[in-house]
């Protein structure tokens, strides 16, 4: 990304920070968890999150007992982690750079990892490049990221919602698919490692489970997801009425879900790229 570029985006992620932290951050650490467990890291280990958020894989790494670096280019979202680390007594040491271009040396961690951040770059395989390049020798890289949107349960509870008050809404547009389903694929997502050199690649499709209990809630979590959940809406020039019709509908779909209990539970397929350098 050129300056500019950096800028909107470091604006658009500082914007939704709070937020983010707040709905989306906790309920992905079990992810985080289970992508490190897979990839083998280990206590006293060198570890770099990229884009690291608030800290849904940092934590994680954290607890393990790795010595842990996240990068993000929000300072607001780093701010957000600290404060997370701080609670439970975790060291997390936090730079703000871009992904596209770490300010790191060759070959000085044992393991890089992202989850649902690189695969929103607009230059993704650069960015799994230098997660590839910062690593050393036998080191490897992670990759949690959003599986087939079909699949995802969220996602289509998000068109249909809309569809409640734009019935010719589909959803956004897939070809080419937007930046959070660009390694839908986990054929892609082997290429992609392959093509930054790395070996001994392993791609598994896994589910992950997200519970809601209202359709606030979850209207909440999609709209503070991403910048680009606010993009979407705001090219349909919804009103406040019509927003306030798609959390009823949303309401509706999670209580039929949850069928008499207390929560619904939306499930989505996560692809799990592990390669060694």
């Amino acid at each position: 990304m050129n300056l500019e570029e950096q800028k909107q985006a470091q604006a658009a992620w500082d914007k939704i920070a709070p937020g983010y932290d707040r709905t989306n951050t906790l309920t992905q650490m079990w992810l985080g968890n289970e992508g490190l467990r897979r990839a083998g890291l280990l206590q006293g280990m060198r570890f770099v999150d990229v884009a690291a958020g608030s800290g849904a894989l940092s934590i994680p790494a954290a607890r393990i007992g790795a010595r842990v670096l996240a990068t993000d280019l929000s300072p607001v979202m780093l701010e957000l982690l600290r404060e997370r680390a701080r609670k439970e007594g975790l060291d997390i040491e936090t730079r703000v750079m871009d992904g596209h271009d770490l300010a790191l040396d060759d070959d000085s961690f044992d393991m890089a990892g992202s989850q649902f951040g690189v695969m929103l770059f607009p230059d993704m395989p650069k960015g799994i490049r230098e997660m590839a390049r910062v690593v050393r020798p036998g080191g490897r890289v992670l990759m949690n990221v959003y599986g087939d949107p079909r699949k995802i349960e969220f996602f289509g509870f998000f068109v249909r919602a809309i569809r409640s008050v734009r019935p010719d809404f589909t959803g956004p547009p897939m070809d080419p698919p937007p930046l959070p389903f660009q390694l839908q694929s986990p054929e892609r997502l082997r290429k992609e490692l392959t093509s930054a050199g790395l070996k001994d690649i392993r791609v598994e499709t896994i589910t992950e489970t997200t519970e809601f209990e209202t359709g606030e809630a979850l209207w909440e979590w999609l709209i503070w997801s991403n910048p680009i959940v606010e993009m979407v809406l705001g090219s349909l020039d919804l009103t406040s009425d019509e927003r306030e019709v798609i959390q009823h509908a949303l309401d509706e779909m999670v209580q039929e879900r949850a069928s008499g209990t207390s929560t619904a539970r939306l499930t989505n397929p996560i692809n799990i790229g592990i390669g060694t350098k």
